[in-house]
């Protein structure tokens, strides 16, 4: 069970811890400043509140106590006042540090006048049930305020659980329609494949077209023209060397074929290949981006504080008795040591973005092609001899 005395030594040693923490902060810790602020400033209200509503209307009951009360209220109003100012000072100044300093001063020595004056008051005018009776009110105040944090701090929790639930449903939908882009894509660059092969083979089909009528020309070109009797072919100079045979002209190596007709218009096509590229995507090669955790070591150096207790004799100021003297006395204090807590939280460092960058290139793609040609000459003189010789042969 917790004792008055416990109570009024004990209560401010949170404060205490967070003056401290407080004072080691740097100017450029900024955000830091303004949470450990934060803290301190709702403790030391609390603190406040609790005695001037819980202790202090006692204490006005009593002759022995109701002068300490006043001097309580004036060091209560003296640490809000100090505490607005060091609200409204920028916490990246130089003239927040010495602030700090003076109100951790001020709120000490309220501490220790209400160790050494008005706890002794305190345990003299009131009975022990009126002190427990602070003590179980001040307690239950205590608790309201924690329930009323833990509830916050809960609703904190849900709110950024939801928020969380939120961005891994909104990452999700994102990886879904980029899973969603990526397939059409995929689908979009099969079917440019097909198109390619489609292409590819109506060119295949076209140059096969182009060149087997190439082909039927230069047979049809070839070909010897007869009418089918002897008598008119070699009247009309068609007839023509049988197939298989050829028949070689002096002072040249390369045989040919001569095709002689009566018609007035004769229409030899000339043919040519066309040069017809298409185009498809192939695999250049495949790019892996791979997460993966390692660990580090870390380290970070913490400033501790332990507060022993320092028992000391000495000789009195004056041999004259105050206080309570004579009488069973026992005083208690409490020895604390403060330790590293040590937690681990996760922001994001960097970001690796992964995309595909389209860029466009010109390339000559070359080949050989075929056409036909035509050679004109003039076999006038040759033809009237040929009609000689077949006039002779018929004599």
């Amino acid at each position: 069970m917790t004792t008055i005395r416990q109570l009024i030594q004990t209560s401010p040693t949170k404060a205490n811890e967070l003056f401290a923490v407080l004072a080691d902060t740097s100017n450029n810790a900024v955000k830091t400043r303004e949470r450990i602020l934060g803290d301190l400033k709702s403790e030391l209200e609390l603190l406040a509140k609790l005695e001037e509503e819980h202790l202090f209307p006692v204490l006005r009951k009593h002759k022995e106590t109701k002068d300490l009360v006043t001097a309580a209220l004036n060091d209560n109003k003296q640490t809000r006042r100090l505490l607005a100012e060091l609200e409204q000072t920028p916490k990246g100044s130089e003239e927040f540090a010495p602030k700090v300093a003076e109100l951790r001063k001020v709120f000490q020595q309220s501490v220790r006048d209400e160790r050494k004056e008005l706890l002794p008051a305190v345990l003299k005018a009131l009975s022990d049930e009126e002190a427990q009776a602070i003590v179980e009110k001040i307690e239950d105040g205590k608790a309201e305020v924690e329930e009323a944090k833990r509830a916050e701090a809960e609703q904190r929790r849900v709110e950024q659980r939801q928020e969380r639930e939120q961005a891994e449903k909104l990452l999700a939908e994102q990886e879904e329609a980029a899973d969603r882009e990526r397939k059409t894509r995929e689908a979009a660059r099969k079917t440019a494949e097909q198109v390619a092969q489609t292409a590819e083979v109506a060119a295949e089909s076209t140059r096969k077209v182009a060149q087997s009528a190439a082909e039927t020309v230069q047979r049809v070109a070839t070909a010897p023209m007869s009418t089918g009797s002897l008598f008119f072919d070699a009247m009309f100079g068609m007839w023509g060397v049988p197939p298989g045979r050829s028949v070689a002209r002096s002072g040249n190596a390369t045989a040919s074929r001569i095709q002689q007709s009566t018609q007035e218009e004769e229409v030899i096509p000339l043919a040519e290949e066309t040069l017809i590229v298409g185009k498809h995507t192939v695999n250049s090669g495949t790019t892996t981006v791979r997460r993966y955790v390692v660990e580090a070591p870390a380290e970070q150096q913490v400033t501790l504080y332990d507060e022993k207790v320092v028992v000391e004799r000495r000789r009195p100021v004056t041999d004259a008795a105050t206080g309570e003297t004579l009488t069973e006395l026992t005083v208690e204090m409490i020895e604390t040591s403060e330790v590293p807590l040590v937690a681990k939280g996760v922001r994001v460092r960097e970001e690796v973005v992964v995309r595909r960058e389209r860029t466009q290139r010109v390339e000559t793609v070359r080949d050989t092609i075929r056409r036909d040609e035509v050679e004109i000459s003039n076999a006038g003189e040759r033809s009237g001899n040929k009609r000689a010789a077949l006039a002779y042969s018929r004599k």
